[in-house]
């Protein structure tokens, strides 16, 4: 029997889990909290996501719970256009999914062959020529002959295979909440939901979760947003965190400020926007049995400005599945290991690079930088989000 130990429960973890148990793998999977837990808020997935997804066999579960994003253009704070709205060409419309019901779908998909153990947190990796990779927290260890590290940025397993790769601030925070739909504000139709505002280091970006007085696309339905704002975390509570954004996008165009005044301070989730840098030289280590791959963040953690974080982390574990799934332990595994990093690298040093430009975009600062910005913008964005688009499309799961 094949044995692989994922660690790590989050959505890539998941998947990558799912994927092995259903072709046969014997797979363990860890987690360092004490339950394996949801996200509160949303995500969008871009159709190189929803292409993994579904090759992981998980695409009627999607279709059940995604609802399509239009392209609303993007505003500056005072209303004017910066980019007007345009339609999505062919399969580029991108879904948004309340995290909670992918993370039903994606637990669902483990099946019964694979044993959890939570309260897990990985502190050592051993790797050899004659024995297979294990990892440990202290007490337990456990050896496989495939080892995933889907363990987050700050993954334990990255730090003892990539050393040289290490986390760095991108210099700016996010927020995100989910306005459930009996809390959401009703909006007149000529101010639709959906859309983007980008102001002087700030950026505002809202999403309609399913229709009003129904499930719609999601069970779990509302108006999603998120805000980024320049600068460090706030260390404030929640309900201060929530006075400042208020204040920070008093004078925004609508329905921002109807949105944040919808929200509470349950709602809110702040997170530290990081990055990995450099990127690891592999995302497989051959040794022993199989060997080590990194997966999602723990390979190629970056700004959350294209969205890409989680359709990379899928099209991690749909290519991982591929590679491996005639592969037997010993050399054929080990081929199967490098192969997959040969595959993931170049894919994400692309994305990567075309996510640092747009953040470099997005966070400009100054008056003369901004007039600059803005009047550039209309030709600058499309190419930017158009060279994302191309990519995400391009994008399909290996034979």
């Amino acid at each position: 029997m094949r044995t692989a130990v994922v660690v790590g429960a989050g959505i890539g973890g998941l998947a990558a889990a799912g994927a092995l148990a259903r072709t046969g793998w014997q797979v363990t999977l860890l987690e360092r909290d004490d339950r394996v837990r949801a996200g509160r808020t949303a995500l969008v997935l871009w159709p190189n996501g929803i292409r993994a997804l579904r090759a992981l066999g998980l695409g009627d579960g999607l279709d059940a719970i995604a609802t399509a994003l239009p392209d609303m253009g993007v505003r500056r704070p005072d209303g004017h256009w910066l980019v007007q709205p345009r339609p999505a060409a062919g399969d580029r419309t991108p879904v948004v999914v309340h995290r909670e019901d992918l993370h039903d779908a994606l637990v669902a998909g483990l099946g019964d062959q694979v044993e959890i153990h939570t309260g897990v947190s990985v502190r050592s990796v051993r790797v050899g020529s004659g024995a297979r990779p294990a990892v440990s927290d202290g007490r337990l260890t456990v050896e496989a002959d495939l080892v995933v590290a889907a363990d987050g940025i700050d993954s334990a397993v990255r730090r003892r295979m990539a050393p040289e790769s290490t986390v760095v601030s991108s210099g700016c925070a996010a927020w995100r909440a989910v306005i459930p739909w009996y809390r959401a504000p009703r909006l007149p139709e000529d101010r639709p939901v959906s859309g983007e505002t980008l102001g002087a280091g700030y950026r505002f970006v809202a999403a309609s979760l399913g229709e009003r007085g129904s499930s719609g696309g999601s069970s779990r339905g509302g108006i999603y947003w998120v805000a980024t704002a320049a600068g460090a975390p706030r260390p404030e509570p929640p309900a201060t965190q929530l006075a400042l954004l208020r204040r920070w996008f008093a004078h925004w165009p609508a329905p921002i400020g109807d949105l944040l005044a919808a929200t509470e301070p349950d709602d809110l989730v702040q997170q530290e926007v990081r990055e990995l840098r450099p990127l690891p030289r592999a995302y497989g280590f051959a040794a022993g049995t199989g060997g080590v791959v990194l997966l999602g963040d723990a390979a190629h953690a970056m700004p959350h400005h294209l969205g890409q974080g989680a359709c990379l982390a899928f099209e991690d574990a749909a290519t991982l599945r591929s590679v491996v799934r005639e592969a037997v332990p010993g050399r054929p595994l080990q081929e199967a290991v490098e192969a997959y990093s040969r595959l993931r690298r170049p894919r994400t040093v692309t994305v990567v690079r075309q996510t640092r430009r747009m953040s470099a975009v997005l966070q400009t600062r100054g008056r003369l930088a901004l007039r600059a910005r803005d009047a550039a913008l209309g030709t600058i964005n499309p190419r930017l989000m158009g060279s994302a688009a191309t990519a995400a499309a391009q994008w399909n799961p290996p034979a």
